[in-house]
């Protein structure tokens, strides 16, 4: 015997339809990219079950008690700060779009203050444990070259997964030492390659790539598995934790930390900090800002060695 499906209640059916409007003017009318619509959706599911669990009535007139009632749940998740900081912007953004479309006559969840984004640092790795995991693919490994060249690149662009997962041999300039990178929100970014970085890719391309399409004319990832399908952003991810554990490196290592490593270590080295916003694509410089605990060392370093009294 079945069990007939719960009812579902008049005000859930309410904030799901208003949530689909909101998804639907996002991607229709703002243009936003599929990874992007996913996130917010993810985001106020956890909305939907707080607002479920709390038995209420009328996701039009939430106090900013309630909403603070969503963080704390958010906290009792175990959540990060910077993925409670997440859900409230995705919130945020769908009450403007319920006040956009008169359904709200303000937005209480604009009063509440983020979250800390970074109550630590980013997880770094030092050049030594870099030199380990780009080093990590060995000849045994069955798609070594692949693997090699696309640690190297990850490292040496600073690009997203999902980045490198969506590159193009008509993204790859090696002849001029740099690749196109293609962003949030449609947006690309030229960004240098070192030598290794152009010499590993080489590699994979001239040895191995053309075995891994096995007998396909051509296909126009950078980065593929067996019969030319491209390498999906969580394979990348898997790629980089298992060469990560094989190096023997402690902590969780993933693509993003490669990335705070690339801006880390470019900072170290004197880059200026619009310089790495430019290369890593970021908006606004903000975000770039979380990467500025390598900067204080140094200018402390640079007042040691320079100020009379120091």
């Amino acid at each position: 015997m079945i069990t007939p499906a719960a009812p579902v209640s008049k005000p859930l059916r309410e904030l799901q339809g208003d949530i689909k409007a909101f998804r639907h003017y996002l991607q229709t009318e703002r243009g936003l990219a599929a990874n992007t619509l996913l996130a917010y959706g993810r985001d106020l599911e956890h909305f939907v079950e707080w607002f479920v669990g709390k038995k209420l009535n009328d996701h039009l007139n939430l106090s900013v008690t309630d909403f603070s009632g969503f963080v704390q749940f958010l906290r009792e998740k175990e959540l990060s700060p910077p993925s409670v900081a997440r859900h409230l912007v995705a919130l945020k953004v769908f009450y403007r779009f319920l006040k956009l479309e008169n359904r709200v006559s303000d937005a209480r969840v604009e009063l509440l203050s983020s979250p800390s984004l970074w109550d630590r640092v980013p997880h770094v790795l030092s050049p030594d444990a870099i030199d380990r995991l780009l080093h990590a693919p060995l000849p045994k490994d069955r798609f070594y070259l692949r693997d090699r060249a696309l640690l190297e690149l990850l490292y040496a662009s600073g690009a997203r997964a999902s980045e490198v997962a969506h590159l193009k041999l008509a993204d790859l300039f090696l002849d001029q030492g740099f690749c196109r990178c293609h962003g949030k929100g449609n947006k690309h970014r030229i960004v240098p390659l070192g030598r290794a970085a152009v010499k590993s890719v080489r590699s994979y391309l001239d040895e191995q790539r053309p075995h891994l399409l096995r007998g396909l004319a051509e296909a126009p990832w950078v980065f593929v598995s067996r019969g030319g399908k491209p390498l999906s952003r969580v394979m990348i991810w898997r790629l980089v934790r298992k060469y990560a554990l094989m190096a023997g490196l402690a902590g969780k290592v993933s693509p993003h930390t490669l990335r705070h490593s690339f801006a880390t270590h470019l900072l170290e080295g004197g880059a200026d900090l619009r310089v790495v916003q430019e290369l890593l694509g970021h908006a606004n410089i903000s975000t770039t800002q979380i990467y500025t605990h390598v900067d204080r060392k140094r200018l402390k370093q640079l007042h040691q060695n320079h100020h009379p009294r120091a």
